[in-house]
């Protein structure tokens, strides 16, 4: 049996005023403008900000015998790597050589060697035979503990060098047995061909035997111009005089800028201000996007940021790609009173993925009432402005901070004309026959490490999920 029910009428009648229709009168609710390009500044927040009187911060440091211990950078064409001539003035004994004709013909002795994984590179306590340079891949230092057990000492990865002493010490011998992890390129410069280039050059002679004898300066492990103290004397001895060497050429860093002009139109300024002033909105957003720029430049500026100005000595290498709580112990380990790791959030993903694995679960830091994640009580800052290559990985940063820690530290000035906040102005330019109103907006900043060991960075840091 069919029950048929009342027909209801397609269109009913209506009977109040529509929410679509209200809210033409109504005065709605706005929030303001919101900006997805605004990131927690962690690094901006953590550096000790220094006021920078006329614009430039002289960093005096005692005088250093050893310099020039940068990386080392090639040109690639198909399969051949050659090194960049004036790229051997990385190399301390050359630091000073400015001759690139004959930097030049240097370079052209190098030979380039291919290697499988595994192979030995050089072995402990035998005579320096070669020089070698990194193009690409990675070795391991290899040294005997006081037992003979097998102890790693380090990494050496794409740009490093290896066995500089062959330039100024005819009897130096390898400190540690050098093997490759993965497929390595190398240029060599063998032992022949670098008397050969001596018997040849002069110039290169004398410069090499410039940097010996300077060398042979007493000095501390850190290169300093040795201070003489004695102690644990009786009676009466002459005691040696002393006095503290400076650095004659110390490191100026000056103010680095961001600007833009801010444009408003005269009609949108008076009529459209309610409930939010158009002006000031505007203006909030571009100082954001200012300070977006000045946390990347402290980072990635080729001048001053962090990621640039790291001494070799202090930069590592994983050991096997992934962060692991080894490698982050040893960038712990060399520096004294490490306030902060900072990191890109896929690397921290990438350390907790190793902890997990190998059942170790760190315990978060609390830093301004936010738990942030940690290592050692360390606090691990997420920084978004660390590049991530191509290949999947990136760098981790270790530093100390503070100018009475002789760390790292942020420079400003503050009291500057027309300041709107510290170290940042906004200077009102007129307004053109277009009714146009323009702001001038200023940011000036930089940052200085202090010393060497200050700062430190783990490279080659990889974030790819690793397939089981």
């Amino acid at each position: 049996m069919t029950i048929e029910l009342p027909a209801q009428a397609e269109n009913h009648a209506q009977k109040s005023l529509s929410t679509t229709a209200a809210h033409k009168l109504a005065h709605t609710t706005k929030s303001e403008p919101q900006m997805q390009g605004i990131s927690s500044r962690w690094l901006t927040r953590a550096l000790p900000w220094v006021q920078v009187h006329g614009g430039i911060y002289r960093v005096n440091r005692r005088l250093t015998h050893t310099v020039g211990n940068g990386e080392v950078e090639f040109t690639v064409d198909g399969g051949q790597a050659r090194i960049i001539p004036t790229e051997l003035r990385e190399l301390p004994p050359l630091r000073t050589f400015e001759d690139e004709e004959v930097l030049g013909a240097l370079a052209q002795q190098f030979e380039q060697r291919e290697l499988e994984p595994g192979t030995v590179v050089t072995e402990f306590g035998n005579p320096v035979d070669q020089l070698l340079l990194i193009v690409h891949g990675k070795l391991s230092k290899i040294g005997t503990g006081e037992y003979g057990e097998t102890t790693r000492l380090g990494i050496l990865s794409g740009g490093s060098y290896f066995g500089e002493d062959i330039l100024t010490d005819r009897d130096a011998i390898w400190p540690v047995t050098l093997t490759t992890i993965t497929s390595t390129t190398l240029l060599a410069l063998p032992r022949a061909a670098l008397e050969r280039a001596l018997d040849d050059i002069p110039a290169l002679r004398e410069q090499l035997a410039r940097f010996a004898d300077a060398s042979s300066r007493p000095q501390n492990k850190h290169g300093e111009a040795n201070i003489e103290i004695s102690s644990g004397h009786a009676g009466e001895p002459l005691l040696d005089g002393t006095f503290v060497d400076y650095d004659i050429s110390p490191r100026e860093y000056e103010l680095g800028l961001a600007q833009t002009v801010l444009r408003v139109h005269t009609r949108v300024a008076d009529l459209f201000n309610e409930p939010h002033n158009q002006i000031e909105q505007q203006l909030r957003l571009t100082i954001e996007a200012l300070y977006e720029r000045r946390e990347n430049d402290l980072v990635n500026n080729p001048e001053f940021g962090l990621l640039r100005n790291c001494d070799p000595k202090q930069r590592i290498s994983t050991e096997s790609g992934p962060p692991t709580p080894d490698d982050m112990d040893e960038l712990l380990s060399m520096r004294r009173s490490t306030k902060l790791f900072l990191a890109h959030p896929k690397a921290i993903a990438a350390f907790g993925r190793e902890c997990t694995r190998l059942g170790i679960y760190p315990d978060p830091v609390d830093v301004d009432g936010h738990r942030v994640p940690g290592w050692r009580g360390v606090p691990i800052f997420p920084c978004g402005k660390l590049p991530v290559s191509g290949t999947q990985t990136t760098s981790i940063l270790a530093m100390r901070t503070g100018e009475k820690d002789q760390g790292v530290v942020g420079l400003h000035q503050t009291g500057i004309p027309d300041e709107y906040e510290p170290g940042l102005n906004v200077r009102f330019k007129g307004i053109d026959d277009q009714s146009i109103i323009s702001y001038l907006v200023s940011c000036y900043y930089s940052a200085a490490v202090l010393v060497p060991d200050a700062l430190g960075i783990l490279d080659d840091v990889s974030v790819a999920r690793q397939s089981d």
